[in-house]
């Protein structure tokens, strides 16, 4: 919790790696909140309040993952509002005018976006979600110690470009919004 929301602050692409990282967590331990208690929540090093705190905002996780039928596998909502919000904001900054270099970078991104839907057999996914997919599979292999290919690491490393480049752009977004309400209306 105290993580998710410094994440969401600073980093958005961070925030929703982490996210996912708690959902399979949360599977990890059975969507049990008491195994949470006994295997997740010491490792955080918080005190009895925060300790508390964090339980019920794991618990809270817990019965919207319940609620949303997401405890096999899938994302909660709030993480897929996440996604629909970049992709609102990928689509406006492809539109406009002002912003060039975001162009740019994500037209450098497509082929190895394009390869991964390819070999992945996705085709329900976007281009963002796809990106999104791609850096949290490397996290997992990382996490497991297996080998990336030279062209896996290749891919990962414009497709993490990329997704910085479109985390820079939300959080100037959030600071004082880049387009105006209507631009928004008119997806």
């Amino acid at each position: 919790m105290f993580t998710a929301e410094q994440l969401r602050k600073q980093n958005i692409a961070e925030y929703l790696l982490y996210m996912w990282q708690i959902e399979d967590l949360i599977r990890a331990n059975d969507c049990d909140i008491e195994k949470i208690k006994a295997n997740v929540i010491p490792s955080y090093g918080v005190d009895a309040d925060n300790s508390a705190e964090l339980t019920n905002w794991f618990a809270d996780l817990i019965d919207m993952m319940r609620a949303e039928d997401v405890m096999k596998t899938g994302h909660l909502q709030i993480n897929k509002n996440v996604i629909i919000n970049l992709v609102d904001l990928h689509t406006m900054l492809l539109r406009s005018t002002k912003y060039p270099g975001y162009g740019a970078e994500f037209y450098r991104t497509l082929p190895f976006i394009v390869e991964l839907r390819a070999r992945a057999g996705e085709n329900k996914s976007g281009e963002i979600e796809t990106c999104f997919n791609a850096l949290y599979g490397i996290l997992l292999l990382r996490m497991q110690h297996k080998e990336i290919s030279k062209q896996t690491l290749e891919a990962v490393t414009q497709i993490t470009k990329f997704v910085s480049t479109l985390a820079h752009y939300y959080h100037k977004d959030k600071i004082s919004p880049l387009f105006d309400k209507e631009d928004y209306d008119n997806l």
